[in-house]
């Protein structure tokens, strides 16, 4: 496994009448966060605020590229980012103890906090497709160009990692300064993650490796 120091990019925020970053994720245009009672948007050009959704928003977020999906305690709901609506939701799997959300393959992936597990999960149901086990707290998942991402914030350790996604086996570790958490995790489709900073009220951008490097270390 290849470990490194995470290179944070930038920082955005905190964001008025947003003291807490849950779940984040990026529509191309703009970054949304969870803060409790709203979905933010901003531009990640220059850290605008663009927009905001009142709707119960406790943990992970994900686009689909139509859709907004948002975990609220023990159930995932389908939001219209243009109208603000809640469409469906499903149960989540954690039944409240769920971290992380995204989306790939037309399926979503979420998170299980405590209990160190990811789900790809049937977005019209809430079945359970498969499990992957993580030794650490899972507070973040998304995929990019073919890559499992995940983050963990444990005391004052934080990381990125990329896993195998049929195992779990770590091949990447990006280790974040102490003290700076991830909570909730999102890729462009260029060099940035998109973390989630808790209770700073921050999000921060990290910049992700080149994929060849990744594919290379990976295959050792």
């Amino acid at each position: 496994m290849k470990r490194s120091a995470a290179e944070i990019l930038r920082e955005y925020g905190p964001f008025p009448g947003a003291d807490h970053v849950h779940g984040v994720t990026y529509d191309g245009q703009h970054v949304w966060f969870a803060s409790g009672d709203k979905l933010n948007a901003f531009d990640p050009d220059d850290g605008t605020p663009r927009a905001s959704i009142g709707v119960e928003a406790h943990a992970g977020t994900a686009f689909d590229g139509q859709y907004l999906f948002q975990i609220a305690e023990d159930r995932i709901q389908k939001i219209d980012p243009k109208t603000g609506h809640v469409l469906k939701t499903i149960p989540a799997p954690g039944g409240g103890g769920d971290s992380g959300l995204a989306w790939a393959e037309g399926t979503l992936w979420v998170g299980q906090y405590r209990d160190r597990k990811i789900h790809q999960v049937d977005p019209q149901t809430g079945e359970i497709l498969r499990t992957i086990d993580s030794d650490r707290f899972v507070t973040g998942v998304t995929w990019v160009d073919g890559e499992l991402w995940h983050a963990t914030w444990e005391g004052d350790e934080s990381d990125l990692r990329r896993i195998d996604p049929k195992t779990g086996e770590v091949l990447e570790s990006l280790e974040m300064p102490v003290g700076a958490g991830i909570s909730g995790l999102e890729a462009d489709s260029g060099d940035r993650f998109f973390c989630g900073g808790g209770n700073t009220g921050k999000v921060r951008t990290v910049r992700r490796p080149k994929r060849g490097a990744s594919a290379v270390e990976g295959s050792k």
